[in-house]
């Protein structure tokens, strides 16, 4: 993919994730559904801060961990995505540029706080979130820069931000951007409930502009109403260009109109899930918009993947990511 000035732009939420390890006690004491995304408000998400005391803080969000990691592995990458003007905005903009990240949006100007995603990691290494939105969910059309979007071999839009209408609005008009200069655009499902909630907006946007699809099992199945996998997968390959379905130790499945690859998982030690999904779609997209196999493209994907998951925390070390390259 030539003349280009970054490899991968991401679009979805500008996060602060506050990590901590749990047990199940303390999800059902929250009446958290175990392994999923929520939505909380600000109270909640203040009440929730105070009773997680001890836990570790780092800029995140799904795609912003995606552009990071593949940033680490030598892809050209940025971000668009929504901050509030105060303290923890910065912390956002300094951590995600010292990855390498080019990260140009403007904050907030309303008196809305920086979004944060609580994350409580249980010691079978599922990971359960709660996220408040805040500014990250007011990214809007304006909010798009044309000019990297038509820069970017890639346009990577993140499931998590389709919620507010706006982004909504502002992910349909991403496509076009991207389509009309010759770019391509993924999209990552982000999370099953997630689906349950904008199906159908979902099936218009990928009938519309998406080129390349990220979906974990449950995901793909949820989009097409299927318990099937197998089903599922095929009708995902009809829609888009290039399907790419992760199924955890099962490895993942690729599928590009007749050509599949079936690339296994990296055995490893799971000790937090979070960020699993991210670093597997860095590590694909890395290695395909330089020109790699989709099995080479996969199974950087799953080393990056299987980093993530040896450690706590979304963005595994970036000399331990250089290394895979």
């Amino acid at each position: 993919m030539s003349a280009t000035r970054f490899d991968i732009t991401g679009i979805g939420n500008a996060i602060v994730d506050y990590l901590l390890p749990t047990n199940d006690d303390f999800l059902n004491r929250h009446d958290m559904p175990k392994g999923a995304m929520s939505l909380i408000d600000a109270d909640t998400a203040t009440k929730l801060t105070a009773a997680m005391a001890g836990g570790v803080t780092a800029s995140g969000g799904s795609v912003a961990n995606s552009c990071a990691v593949a940033a680490a592995l030598g892809a050209r990458a940025a971000f668009l995505g929504k901050v509030g003007a105060d303290e923890m905005g910065e912390v956002f903009r300094r951590e995600i540029g010292a990855h390498g990240v080019h990260y140009a949006t403007p904050p907030l100007t309303a008196a809305i706080p920086t979004a944060r995603c609580l994350i409580l990691v249980t010691p079978d290494g599922q990971r359960t979130m709660n996220t408040y939105l805040g500014a990250g969910g007011e990214f809007a059309l304006h909010d798009l820069d044309e000019t990297v979007i038509a820069a970017s071999a890639v346009t990577y839009l993140e499931g998590y931000l389709f919620d507010p209408p706006a982004a909504q609005t502002a992910f349909t008009e991403a496509a076009k951007m991207a389509r009309a200069a010759g770019r391509q655009t993924a999209l990552s499902l982000s999370d099953a409930f997630c689906v349950d909630r904008h199906r159908d907006g979902f099936r218009r946007l990928i009938a519309e502009g998406v080129d390349i699809l990220f979906a974990n099992e449950a995901e793909v199945c949820s989009l097409y109403q299927s318990s099937d996998f197998a089903v599922a997968a095929y009708q995902a390959a009809q829609d888009v260009k290039l399907a790419v379905l992760t199924r955890s130790e099962n490895g993942s499945l690729i599928i590009r109109g007749g050509e599949r690859a079936i690339i296994p998982a990296v055995p490893v030690q799971v000790v937090d899930t979070t960020g699993a999904g991210d670093a597997y779609a860095a590590g694909f997209l890395a290695a395909y918009t330089r020109g790699a196999s989709l099995a080479d493209a996969g199974a950087l994907g799953a080393k990056a993947a299987a980093l993530a998951i040896s450690r706590m925390g979304a963005r595994p070390p970036a000399e331990e990511l250089k290394a895979l390259v």
